[in-house]
């Protein structure tokens, strides 16, 4: 159980007709039982509530408004005015045509009009979205266009690089493999020699181009 919730609490049916733990629970045993197996075993007994909050955790992004943490921001720089970079955020996140793991890393840059943000906020901006049922070419998009709406900077560019289970642990088997995905806007869009600084920056010089005003 989730801390600070109780059971009468885990227990209720959400508004907007969210299934309650219990219903959560029940389709746990349900999938259990699918796989052949048996729920009431000693060994899978507590399986369904285990599982119920592992997914509060897992997927905890939902309740959360990735807004939120850029609101504070501050405007003493002592006149800064070059590109802020933070990489290697490391994210946990769940492909949402398979609910398998997506692991890896995400690289942030922008370039501050007038206010700078709390760099923890850059990581926990990452972990919202990251915390929802995904795919990483969408993860990408949100994280840049959320920056890009709250701080309204002269740019922004965000890097992701996944391993994705889906891929590796069942379907074609292939391990090693890791995707990556950008979004430049602004400034990193539109100007090379900026994109490639931020890009030089996270160890990928050259690896990413934008063609046609895509990335």
């Amino acid at each position: 159980m989730a801390k600070g919730m109780s059971s009468k609490r885990a227990n209720a049916k959400p508004a907007g007709g969210r299934p309650s733990r219990a219903e959560a629970e029940a389709a746990i045993r349900t999938l259990i039982r699918w796989a052949g197996d048996d729920p009431d075993r000693e060994g899978l007994r507590a399986t369904p509530a285990r599982v119920a909050r592992a997914y509060e955790e897992w997927f905890s992004g939902y309740n959360d408004d990735p807004r939120e943490y850029l609101k504070r921001t501050f405007e003493e720089t002592g006149g800064y005015d070059e590109v802020v970079v933070l990489r290697d955020i490391r994210f946990e996140s769940h492909c949402e045509h398979h609910i398998a793991p997506i692991i890896g890393r995400v690289h942030i840059g922008y370039l501050p009009r007038n206010r700078v943000v709390g760099i923890s906020k850059l990581a926990r901006l990452v972990e919202v979205y990251a915390r929802r049922l995904q795919i990483q070419e969408k993860m990408t998009a949100e994280i840049a266009a959320c920056l890009d709406a709250v701080l309204k900077p002269h740019g922004v560019a965000v890097v992701t690089e996944g391993t994705h289970q889906c891929m590796t642990t069942r379907g074609v088997h292939k391990t090693g493999v890791t995707m990556v995905t950008s979004r430049m806007l602004g400034v990193f869009r539109d100007h090379a020699e900026t994109r490639q600084e931020f890009l030089s920056a996270i160890g990928m010089r050259g690896a990413i181009s934008v063609v046609n005003g895509a990335g």
